[in-house]
């Protein structure tokens, strides 16, 4: 019996994963962070990039273009910048969480993700929330898998 609790406890812990380290991704020409949170962290092979708003790179919207295809591809501008940081590309996405004010924005958002993103796309969810910070229309946020 004893022989078999050893063997069971190191055949689970070699079944276990190791617990990957957290890599601090910053892009110097990206929008700085807001709060307390990175931009982006990598774990593993992958990369997570936080929520991304429509920010130029001091950290303000322009109200001027309150258009929401201008600010989607401000936000995914601004995710390509985050990924260069990590040496990855918007080709490297395996995963996307587009969160907007106003789900009839669907169309305008896809014409312009189409545009950015290309078969296979990443797997993706598309969220309408009451609100958004600084008035935005849209943020997303993305998870990279490196090669």
């Amino acid at each position: 019996m004893r022989k078999f609790k050893i063997a069971l406890a190191l055949a689970l812990a070699c079944a276990t994963p190791a617990l990957a380290e957290k890599t601090l991704i910053e892009s110097p020409d990206a929008p700085k962070a807001i709060g307390p949170y990175s931009q982006a962290i990598q774990s593993g092979k992958l990369v997570f990039v936080s929520g991304s708003l429509p920010f130029d790179s001091a950290g303000k919207i322009d109200y001027s273009k309150q258009d929401v295809s201008a600010q989607t591809r401000r936000v995914i501008d601004n995710i390509a910048l985050e990924l260069k940081a990590a040496n990855l590309t918007l080709d490297d996405v395996v995963s996307a969480t587009v969160y907007v004010t106003d789900v009839d924005d669907f169309p305008a958002v896809n014409t312009v993700y189409a545009g950015y993103f290309h078969p296979p796309y990443p797997a993706r969810a598309f969220v309408q929330v009451a609100k958004l910070l600084r008035g935005a229309k849209v943020e997303i946020s993305v998870i990279a898998a490196k090669k």
